[in-house]
Order: C-alpha cells, then structure tokens, then sequence
C-alpha cells in the first residue's frame, strides 16, 4: 500500500465532503484505541476543526490514559484540534435502573454492550449538532462489511467514514506514518464496551490478521471444505458473523406497497 498517497487521498476527501457541505469541522470519539486514533489524526490534517471526545462508561483507566495521550499530542500538533470529556456512567446507571431486567444474562450484558455505544452516538450528535460538526466514524473494512463487529446505531451510526475501506493492518500502516502513540499501535484491541479486560479476539474467536485472510478467501469464492484445522475454524467463524450481521451491512429493509393497493 502507497501509504503516504493513501493519507493524502483520505485527507483531501474528508476536506471537499465538509466543504461542500458547508461544514467546519468533526467530531470524533476517542477510546485509546487504533482506529479512533487514527481518524481523528485524519481530521485534524484537513485543517479543519476537530472535535475530540472522550465518553468514559466504567472505562478501564489504561484506555483512559491512551486517549488523553492521543489526544495530548494531537492538540501540539494542530492549531484547531479541542477535546471535551462527557463522563456517561452516571446516564449508563440510571439508564439500567429505569429498564427491565432480562432473564437471560448473556442477552443482557449485550444488550448494555450495545447501550454504552448508543449513548456514545447520542453524545457525539448533540456535540455536532451544537457546533456544526460532522460525525466522523472509526470503523475499518474487516468491522464494517466482513464480520459486522460494531454496534448498529452506536458506532455504526456516523455521517462519514474515512478508514472504512481500509483493512486492520493498513489502518496500522497509517497509523506509523501518522506518528500514532506508540501505546496505542502496542494495545491489544478491544472494543471496551464490556467493562472488563476482554480483547476484540475474545469476543470473535479470531485475531483481524486471522479475520483478513478469510474475508480475502470469501471473497476468492472458496468454502469451509476447502480448509481444514485453525484456518478452516476461522473460516467459519468469519462466515458466520458475516451472515448473522448482514442486517448492519445492508440498508433497512422497506416494505414497498403495490401501485395498485394505493
């Protein structure tokens, strides 16, 4: 991969999308991790204002201390890069003591996985809403369109994504010649929505380099026979979660009435 064109390329289409939409800047969420990292460092190349935003639930204090040290060294880098803290754990705990309680503990922790993201989205659109921002999202290719691992209307709920054609391993590529903190290309991923120390590897059963090649294999056509031991595993475990998560994939289904029911 032309790394440096690639930066440049991503840079300049983030700068004409806000321009012609007549925006000034994005907002972004920080959670110490790889991919937030490097699309806010994307922003703030455009020139524009980039709004940075750390939104702690329960957050472990090692991703805390990645963020504020992204985003330390982004605001010495760019004259027009600003960061806000929105604490959501006292919001995340009412929200909990106001809903019913499920029977089912897997179903519920889910469920409150997938709360913290939507209360995130929620943050991040009042943030850009009151200073005309864009939401700029942090998903890659291997998250967004093979094995759906983001949370549909949380970080799944942006106004633009500028790494979402990029691999795992090219959003770390970027992240070398982005001067990315060194603890955060060092971090193990985790999506930090469980509020303990579970990686994203735990959660899918397959590392993103492991997830790659088998999205590189589905795409090639090939079938689950066509492997066997770990790469056969991880072949369906990617062909699975890329079934089950089609629904964030694709737009909503519409129900179209008949021409001659109206």
């Amino acid at each position: 991969m032309q790394t440096k064109k690639v930066v440049d390329h991503i840079v300049n289409w983030l700068k004409d999308y806000a321009i012609k939409a007549n925006i000034n800047g994005f907002v972004v969420g920080i959670s110490g991790g790889i991919d937030s990292a490097v699309t806010s460092t994307l922003c703030a190349k455009t020139g524009l204002n980039v709004l940075c935003v750390e939104m702690p639930i329960h957050q472990a204090q090692s991703q805390v201390n990645r963020a504020q040290e992204h985003i330390s060294q982004l605001k010495e880098r760019f004259d027009k890069v600003s960061d806000t803290r929105v604490d959501l754990t006292p919001v995340f705990e009412e929200f909990k003591s106001s809903v019913p309680k499920s029977d089912s503990e897997a179903k519920l922790n889910l469920s409150l996985a997938n709360t913290r993201a939507r209360l995130r989205m929620t943050t991040l659109y009042y943030l850009a809403g009151i200073h005309g921002y864009l939401v700029a999202g942090t998903g890659n290719k291997v998250e967004d369109f093979g094995v759906g691992f983001y949370t549909k209307y949380g970080d799944g709920g942006v106004d633009i994504s500028p790494i979402a054609d990029l691999l795992k391993s090219e959003v770390y590529e970027l992240a070398k010649v982005l001067q990315v903190p060194d603890s955060i290309q060092n971090a193990t991923p985790t999506d930090g929505l469980f509020g303990d120390s579970r990686s994203d590897e735990d959660q899918i059963g397959a590392s993103y380099d492991e997830l790659e090649w088998a999205m590189k294999m589905k795409d090639l056509g090939k079938k689950s026979d066509d492997f066997s031991g770990r790469e056969q595993e991880v072949f369906k475990i990617y062909s699975r979660l890329n079934t089950v998560n089609q629904h964030k994939m694709i737009p909503i289904p519409v129900c179209e009435i008949p021409v001659n029911l109206i």
